[in-house]
């Protein structure tokens, strides 16, 4: 049984597929980084610290099963990947600072081709060590904000499975839970993927954790009807000045601070790109079949236009706290983000 969300097992990485939670819990073994980018692009992997830790296992892949005996030309295929994997996901920044990581890393690392292939693969581990590290710190420092009773809000999903295990908005949840505080869930779907109603409501229930789902457009409702306590969502990238989230996140953002609900987002520090501000940030666009169809069925008219982002704009005012694996930073703490990187 697969213990992580991603493994490296001797040249071949194994997840899950997360295009069939919740009915199929199947694994894939992707054998060469090109296979890891097809599961990206079609979000078999999916989740800003899982796609961090799946490019840095993408490289591992294009070391492990390199022929060159070369230094400089092992080096020339790391970067051939890495295009590759850049042009997957734009919007998720721990893609990209895993990329960096490694590349700047392998560069720097002074030996010859076999070793630099074993440095990679040591390297790609790490990150991924680091993210079920910094998950757990995070559980444990959210969780001291959460209190018996309590019903949290959550959107998207920020689970195990959008990170190498545990979870960042659910590791909270998942710490509280086994602080042994009796707390619930309300989860939102998440159109168009509906990653909420298949992959958080599947994780909620495995773990035994009360667990309500709504549509999206029920969060004024619940918010207005005092049913919830806080919302805790994940990111995909948090800059100077905003969190960049999944599509409908700034307008949780909103209500939770019309109804004076806080508002907290937890992520680990690969998340964070103080160097940039939300104007920089390329915004996914994805299919428009996804907003078309539900699974194969058409349910809009032929030809219609559609709009589809894949995530959205939380200006940092609208944020009550964000947890990382190094603390709780309020609002006084995000002032720093626009004087020192990360």
């Amino acid at each position: 049984m697969q213990t992580r969300t991603i493994e490296w097992r001797d040249g071949t990485v194994k997840t899950i597929d997360q295009t069939k939670l919740p009915h199929d819990l199947e694994i894939l073994e992707m054998r060469n980084y090109n296979d890891v980018a097809e599961a990206i692009n079609t979000m078999k992997i999916r989740g800003a610290p899982l796609l961090g830790a799946a490019a840095a296992f993408a490289l591992a892949l294009a070391a492990h099963h390199s022929k060159l005996e070369n230094r400089e030309k092992l080096i020339n295929e790391l970067e051939k990947a890495a295009k590759t994997l850049r042009q997957t996901r734009p919007t998720a920044v721990n893609l990209f600072w895993a990329i960096d990581r490694i590349l700047e890393k392998a560069k720097g690392f002074h030996g010859n081709a076999d070793k630099l292939k074993a440095f990679v693969i040591e390297e790609a581990q790490k990150i991924a060590d680091e993210d079920a590290e910094a998950n757990r710190s995070i559980g444990t420092y959210g969780a001291e904000l959460i209190h018996g009773g309590d019903v949290i809000l959550t959107h998207c999903n920020a689970g195990a499975l959008a990170t190498v295990e545990y979870g960042t908005a659910l590791g909270i949840v998942r710490a509280a839970w086994e602080q042994g505080k009796k707390i619930r869930v309300i989860a939102t779907e998440t159109r168009p993927k509906l990653q909420g109603a298949r992959l958080t409501t599947y994780e909620l229930k495995r773990d035994g954790i009360p667990v309500t789902l709504i549509t999206d457009n029920m969060v004024g409702y619940v918010m207005y009807k005092r049913l919830i306590n806080q919302v805790i969502v994940g990111a995909d990238r948090i800059v100077q000045d905003a969190v960049i989230n999944k599509i409908g996140t700034f307008t949780i953002a909103v209500l939770a601070k019309e109804h004076s609900v806080p508002f907290l987002v937890a992520a680990p520090r690969s998340t964070f790109d103080l160097t940039h501000t939300s104007t920089d940030v390329v915004i996914e666009e994805r299919k428009p079949e996804e907003i078309t169809h539900v699974g194969s069925e058409r349910i809009a008219a032929k030809g219609v236009d559609v709009l589809n982002p894949a995530f959205d704009i939380t200006p940092l005012e609208l944020v009550t706290a964000i947890i990382c694996e190094s603390g709780i930073l309020y609002k006084e703490a995000f002032s720093s983000f626009r004087t020192k990187v990360s």
